[in-house]
This record gives structure tokens, C-alpha cells and sequence, in this order.
């Protein structure tokens, strides 16, 4: 293991932290754990929206404890995780609470990180690094953030922040959260965008499919509409250097990206706002390999290798970039095997459909990018291990 020269780094990798937990526990109504029984057993079950099916999902240890989540990584060879507290993060708290459990929580996961093992092979790294936690909830005052992002920057393994949607309750293209945009470009944190509401669930009818549609769909479509309205904003302009990662290879916003632009361009109500076309952007993004296809993950990457050509004053299409913007994850613990003998499929998917991207497949040195080489360098890591 002494002569690993290119990691594989887990960035979607999820903890409820055992404060957390507790918290969740306590309430009697979503988001919560209950203890769910059917008639044969009892066990605890996460509910993190109402009606949801099932009464939630089935949790256990692998949920919260590090040790499992160190053997999850040792099973399947992977050497550095960034770990992010899951859905649905502080929303459903008052302002006051968000604030002493967002701090409480990001100490936690500071010293979960900071005594986990050194990474195997890789000196100077710890295996553990995570996402820290904002108390982004309506009536929370914007120096309040700004005095948690402080507090995040002395917090050595904290790399980057996780953030829904919602921002302090009008989404992420409010421009009350400039300050915060400051200050996180300025801390050079990980924006760590993640959805956890989806989209209307009228829409998806009055069959019973479970989780599905609201899991497929709902969530990718939740992170397309926040980030087109991030982009819409301007922030992207006014904040050029933010380090913007997106979950589920960001939905449907490649696909629709030309959509997109063409959409702007008719509409004189947003025509002039932004410095460069829509298509612009997605070069100044960051994207999880969480798509499990290689087809949907090649189409991602050419998106991006693309971006530069849209910049006012032009720009040459560079097929190697789309793999500088890609970042493997595995959604861990959700989406578990169906037998315990088995491993993740979310894992073995993932790794499949990365190495297997047309463009990647015969190019060692890109696999090893979108595998590991790419984070390091994303959270400021890379010159430890390859000075």
C-alpha cells in the first residue's frame, strides 16, 4: 500500500452524528427516528419528509459509527472520505438552536475526523475529512453565519460546508447570502450543494412507487432549479472563485444547459445580466460521479470540456477538462446491498461507470483524476501527498 500514487476519495459519503441523531430521536414529527414495528420486530427508522413510504427507512449503526464507516471504505479499497451530515441538516430548527447545534455539530465531526486513521500509503493525510454545517434557517441573522464559517476555518479537517437548497428560506439566489458567498469564497471552503425536498409530489401521481420517483427524480430536479437560480442570480459572476460541488452529477442541469441558454437569450428580463452564456458556468462547477452510468457520466464531462467556448471572447473546446471537474462519491450509507455478503452496488456502479467513460477508459491518468486526484486538489490536499 506504501506505493499508492493516486487515491480513491470518497466526497458524497454521509454521517448522522450521534448529537444529531439524538436530536431527531426527540421530535414526533418528520424529520425524526422512530421505532417502527411490523408486527414481528421493532426497529428504528429514519423519516426525514412526511409521507414518506413505509414510515421512513430502516437505520442502524452504519449510520453513525465511524468504525463502520472505516470498514465500508477498507471493503472496497477507498482510501479518503469527506464525510457531510445528511439531510435534512438544520432546517427544521429555530434560529437560536440552529446556531448552538451547528456549532456542537461541527466540533463533532472535527474530532471524528481528526482521530481517524492516517490514510494508508498517502503521508501527512488523515482518512477522514468532512462538511461542515451552516445554521442557514429563516430569521437567522447573516453575521451569525458569517461568525460559523470563522469558526469552520480553525476546524483543520472541516474542508467545505454542505448546503440544501433553501438557503435562510428563499433559496440559494437570495441576495441576502452575498456576505456568506464572501466569506465562504474568501475561507476557500467546498460548497458541498446537496437536495433534500425534490419537487412537488403531486406530480408524481397517486400510484404507490415508493421511493422512487421522489429519490430518480425529485432530488436531481431540486438541485437543477437551485443551481439555474444560482447562475441566474449572478452569483456565479460576482463570486467567480466560489468552489461549488454538485451532488448527483447535478441533475438535469447539463442536459438542459443549452435549453437554458437559449431560453436567456429570448427572455429580455435576463438577457443582459450575466457576463457569458448559461453554458459558461458549468465549467465553474464541480460535479459528483454519483450518476451510475457511463453513458450519463461521459455526457456530463463533455458538458464541461465544452464551457470555455462560451466565455465572451471565446474559448477551444479541451476534451481533458470535463475530467478535472468529476469527482467520484458513493452516497454511503444510503443504498445498501440487498445481501449482506454482497458489495455496495452504489460503489461497484459508480467505479464501473467512471472507468468506462468514453474518453477515460484508455486514459489512466483521467480515471485517476475523477478518482481521487481531482478532490485532493479540489480541498487544497493534493500538495501533501505529491510534493
Amino acid at each position: 500500500m506504501a506505493n499508492i500514487r493516486h487515491p480513491i476519495v470518497d466526497v458524497h459519503t454521509h454521517v448522522y452524528l450521534p448529537r444529531y441523531a439524538a436530536e431527531l430521536r426527540a421530535r414526533t414529527s418528520a424529520p425524526r427516528i422512530l421505532n417502527w414495528t411490523n408486527g414481528v420486530k421493532t426497529e428504528e427508522r429514519l423519516l426525514i419528509l412526511d409521507g414518506e413510504p413505509s414510515g421512513g427507512r430502516p437505520i442502524g449503526p452504519q449510520y453513525w459509527d465511524r468504525d463502520e464507516k472505516l470498514e465500508f471504505m477498507r471493503r472496497h479499497g477507498i482510501n479518503i472520505s469527506f464525510v457531510s451530515s445528511a439531510n435534512p441538516w438544520l432546517d427544521f430548527l429555530p434560529a437560536d438552536r440552529a446556531q448552538t447545534l451547528a456549532h456542537e455539530l461541527n466540533n463533532n465531526l472535527e474530532e471524528y475526523c481528526a482521530t481517524s486513521p492516517p490514510a494508508e500509503g498517502f503521508s501527512g493525510l488523515k482518512t477522514l475529512y468532512g462538511f461542515g454545517l451552516l445554521p442557514l434557517v429563516p430569521d437567522v441573522e447573516v453575521s451569525t453565519i458569517i461568525q460559523t464559517i470563522e469558526h469552520l476555518k480553525s476546524l483543520p479537517h472541516i474542508r467545505g460546508i454542505i448546503m440544501g437548497t433553501k438557503g435562510i428560506g428563499k433559496g440559494l439566489d437570495d441576495n441576502t447570502l452575498d456576505p456568506v458567498w464572501d466569506a465562504i469564497q474568501a475561507a476557500r471552503l467546498v460548497v458541498f450543494i446537496h437536495p433534500h425536498y425534490g419537487v412537488d409530489s403531486t406530480a408524481f401521481g397517486e400510484n404507490d412507487n415508493g421511493h422512487v420517483l421522489p429519490l430518480a427524480l425529485g432530488f436531481p430536479f431540486e438541485t437543477t432549479i437551485a443551481v439555474t437560480r444560482l447562475i441566474l442570480s449572478g452569483v456565479l459572476d460576482r463570486f467567480p472563485d466560489l468552489r461549488l460541488l454538485l451532488a448527483h452529477s447535478g441533475g438535469a442541469l447539463p442536459q438542459l444547459s443549452s435549453r437554458l441558454a437559449s431560453c436567456i437569450q429570448h427572455d429580455p428580463i435576463v438577457a443582459n445580466r450575466l457576463k457569458h452564456d448559461a453554458r459558461y458556468y458549468l465549467g465553474q462547477l464541480y460535479f459528483d460521479a454519483v450518476a451510475y452510468g457511463s453513458e450519463e457520466l461521459t455526457f456530463v464531462s463533455q458538458t464541461i470540456s465544452r464551457a470555455s467556448t462560451f466565455k465572451n471572447g471565446g474559448g477551444t473546446v479541451d476534451p481533458a477538462v470535463g475530467s478535472t471537474r468529476l469527482l467520484f462519491g458513493t452516497d454511503h450509507p444510503f443504498f445498501p446491498p440487498l445481501e449482506a455478503s454482497q458489495k455496495w452496488p452504489s460503489v461497484e456502479s459508480n467505479l464501473a461507470a467512471i472507468r468506462s467513460m468514453a474518453g477515460v477508459d484508455s486514459k489512466p491518468e483521467h480515471q485517476a483524476n475523477i478518482l481521487g486526484l481531482n478532490a485532493l486538489r479540489l480541498f487544497d490536499l493534493h500538495d501533501q501527498v505529491y510534493t
